[in-house]
């Protein structure tokens, strides 16, 4: 009975804890602004399955992929045996799943292989990140915080494993020593529990309940930190998937308002319909946090760090300032900076800092080409380039900034209805001269 109410005090504590955190990080989608209608579940479903559960683009570096999918779909397992885990703590049962019968048993067997096959990834990419130095796993926006949060969470991960790991081997031998019947399968449990069998009952029973709390309190732990870490793309990245722009990634889509200004002007009888006299006069393009779309936000906070953005990007590979892994870093830092302000004060809270320039330069936006690698790599389905976009459009329509080159192309276009200098009138004078043959 002490047990429970100390396993229903933790859970109560870590679902508070966390509910705090949730609501204040999702508080401020309201400061954002809408986005595309979401249409097509079907699609978006079919979307989720290859891309989140599929790992299709992680594969694409085959080897470090292997090991990646490997822990993805090892903690998609290994959940359910944290549910069973949870009913047992809070009903004082053991093995409450066990009613499921060859279920229950293939569920035990693959969480216990898969523990194995995590704890081994997690050490490669511990060993890649500490000794290899990969280069797509810098860069200016890459803070020493951000390598510790990396290493504190593949840490916490392969504790999990471990402890996974000693709980069933400790399991297998304790039942076994009792003579009680084992529910379940536990191959590589069966193959540890040999490293146990110089204890008693007591000292088995003792070393299972340490290796049953330390696991369980780890995942509690770990749930709590995963928002202020990159790793809440754990919790992220399958909806984002599932978010995803449905369009070619080479589609550039038009601002409502200057569609409507346009149509105005093709239709004479749309120019003498009166605007509402409330609706608020909208900024274009984007300058800071509450002019994104709840899109940007969700995809900063699903940005997974990897680095596979920049690393195929043509600007940041040919020496510019670019780097499209910064553009959402920058967004969710800026919005972790503003946003309780906006809670407190309304969206219209200035503290004279804005996410373009104070956060991302004109030189990184200009760099962009939008070529869309960055979209076609990210393994979450992040559209980089619809951001970037959005803020040169702030640049150019807010503040008339811009490269020379493109000031003297308006220029031209605004003149001569073309982006060269030349006049209309002259355009076919090139022709002059030619001998073209009839046939």
């Amino acid at each position: 009975m002490a047990k429970q109410i100390i396993f229903a005090l933790t859970m109560l504590i870590t679902l508070g804890v966390f509910t705090f955190t949730a609501k204040r990080l999702f508080s401020y989608f309201k400061f954002t602004k809408a986005n595309f209608p979401i249409r097509d579940f079907g699609k978006r479903f079919m979307v989720m399955l290859e891309v989140a559960i599929g790992q299709t683009k992680i594969f694409r570096r085959p080897v470090i992929g292997f090991f990646h999918a490997l822990v993805f779909w090892g903690f998609c397992v290994i959940l359910f045996g944290s549910v069973e885990m949870i009913i047992d703590g809070l009903f004082g049962i053991e093995k409450s799943l066990k009613i499921l019968g060859f279920l229950h048993s293939v569920i035990m067997a693959s969480g216990d292989v898969f523990a194995l096959l995590v704890a081994i990834s997690i050490l490669v990419f511990m060993i890649r990140r500490i000794f290899m130095h990969i280069s797509r796993f810098e860069g200016i926006e890459m803070k020493k915080i951000s390598h510790q949060d990396a290493n504190i969470a593949l840490s916490m991960i392969l504790l999990l494993m471990l402890s996974l790991m000693g709980m069933n081997a400790t399991y297998v031998q304790l039942q076994t020593a009792a003579g009680e019947t084992i529910f379940g399968v536990y191959p590589v449990g069966t193959l540890l529990a040999k490293l146990f069998g110089g204890l008693s009952t007591n000292g088995l029973h003792l070393a299972y309940e340490i290796c049953w709390w330390a696991h369980i309190l780890l995942i509690f732990i770990f749930a709590n930190i995963l928002p202020y870490s990159k790793h809440f793309h754990v919790f992220m990245s399958v909806p984002n998937t599932f978010l995803t722009r449905l369009e070619p990634l080479g589609k550039l889509t038009n601002m409502d308002d200057i569609t409507r200004e346009v149509r105005m002007m093709l239709d004479p009888n749309a120019a003498f319909e009166a605007p509402a006299a409330d609706a608020p006069i909208s900024r274009f393009g984007v300058k800071d946090v509450e002019d994104v779309s709840w899109k940007n936000y969700f995809d900063s906070l699903s940005c997974t760090e990897c680095g596979r953005c920049t690393s195929v990007c043509p600007a940041n590979t040919t020496g510019k300032l670019l780097s499209p892994r910064k553009i959402f870093m920058d967004l969710r830092a800026r919005m972790k900076e503003k946003g309780p302000s906006m809670v407190k004060n309304g969206k219209d809270f200035n503290d004279n800092k804005s996410y373009l320039r104070d956060y991302v330069s004109e030189q990184e936006l200009w760099a962009c080409t939008t070529c869309n690698a960055c979209a076609q790599e990210c393994p979450v389905n992040i559209n980089h380039p619809t951001l970037i976009l959005d803020m040169r459009r702030y640049l150019v329509m807010e503040e008339s900034s811009a490269p020379t080159g493109l000031k003297t192309m308006f220029s031209n276009i605004e003149n001569n209805g073309a982006p060269w200098q030349y006049s209309p009138e002259d355009r076919l004078v090139w022709t002059e001269n030619l001998e073209m043959k009839v046939f």
